[in-house]
């Protein structure tokens, strides 16, 4: 019998599932069986990992026997009522969603930020932060560890796969249709009329921006905002960090980005910034404007750094900072973020495998 553990990918027919299953396959051999789990109308269907070809079980509860760790990207509720039923037959449960971030009893964990808070998981489940807050977190952190964080202020520049697969095909699809026409976007209504209303963002993307993600909360803020706020706390282990986010939906497939203002507690110069992230593990530094180089969507989609540029030291503070971010959503903003953990804890459960065997 294989000492390897063996992993679940929950979720393994979505967007990030999709992706997950890509990440486990390129990274180092470490796993003995993967299971793909699903829900009732994808089970069957036989999808690729590691070059082998795997079919697709049902979510139910036996499906966990014998599983040492699974990685969940599934909606809220599914993870809310599934995760615990994982986690009382044994399983360490990775999740991707909302349904458990801000459970004190639930570590959030970002690798190259804080690793050892995935050893203390008392409910057996570690929490994956929101896609924005993990393009952000990584860079954020290591000035932090250098300069002391104290304020931030960020607007989010957010890819339509964050909402998901129909946002992808959302986009594209409104893209068809205003392809070609050179006439649009100069009247008031004219994109809205060619696209039609959009059930994903509220409003055309398709040569447009939406200043909106997420769902309505008090005083006007969304969900995705007060992810950014909540979330960030949370990691650095900051509780009363002053965070303001505004989030906005671009027309952009893959990669998220923020334009961030961030003050710290010591005096910082954009050298030293620039020092400290060139030296941050998770981090690409791509900053030198005078020749064109700063970091785009497009330089992000389909790599696992965050990339950072634009950085300059506040005209009006020495000790703040403007930069721009962009990052994978889909990559580090999920899937990576969450085998990284994975590969933390398989030694872990490598050793109670062998002991077992």
């Amino acid at each position: 019998m294989s000492s390897k553990p063996v992993l679940a990918i929950v979720g393994a027919t979505g967007a990030v599932g999709t992706v997950m299953r890509s990440v486990v396959s390129e990274r180092p051999d470490i796993w003995g069986d993967i299971r793909l789990i699903a829900s009732a109308r994808s089970a069957g269907r036989i999808l690729p990992v590691r070059g082998e070809d795997v079919v697709v079980e049902e979510l139910a509860a036996d499906v966990f026997d014998g599983v040492d760790l699974a990685m969940f990207d599934v909606p809220d509720p599914v993870s809310a009522q599934w995760a615990p039923v994982a986690a009382k037959r044994g399983v360490v449960v990775i999740d991707k969603s909302g349904a458990f971030r801000m459970d004190p009893d639930v570590p959030l964990v970002v690798p190259e930020v804080n690793p050892s808070a995935a050893a203390l998981r008392p409910r057996g489940i570690i929490s994956v932060p929101n896609c924005t807050t993990l393009s952000l977190i990584v860079p954020l952190a290591a000035l932090h560890r250098a300069f002391g964080l104290r304020e931030l202020v960020a607007a989010s520049y957010q890819a339509a796969s964050g909402a998901g697969q129909e946002g992808t095909d959302a986009l594209y699809d409104e893209l068809s249709k205003v392809a070609g026409n050179r006439t649009l976007g100069q009247q008031p209504g004219d994109v809205r009329a060619a696209v039609g209303e959009s059930a994903v963002f509220g409003a055309p993307l398709a040569l447009n921006v939406v200043p909106w993600a997420g769902s309505l909360r008090d005083e006007g803020w969304s969900s995705e905002e007060l992810k950014i706020r909540n979330e960030t706390r949370k990691i650095l282990g900051l509780p009363g960090l002053k965070v303001s986010a505004t989030c906005v939906r671009v027309p952009v497939i893959v990669g998220h980005s923020l334009a961030v203002h961030a003050v710290f507690e010591r005096e910082v110069t954009k050298q030293a910034a620039q020092q400290v992230l060139r030296e941050a593990a998770g981090v690409e530094l791509l900053d030198d404007p005078a020749s064109g180089l700063y970091p785009t969507p497009a330089d992000a989609a389909g790599t696992d750094p965050t990339w950072v540029g634009r950085i300059r030291q506040s005209q009006d503070d020495p000790q703040a900072l403007e930069m721009f971010v962009c990052g994978d959503n889909l990559r580090k903003g999920a899937a990576l973020n969450a085998a990284q953990i994975a590969e933390l804890l398989a030694p872990e459960l490598a050793s109670a495998a062998a002991a077992v065997s």
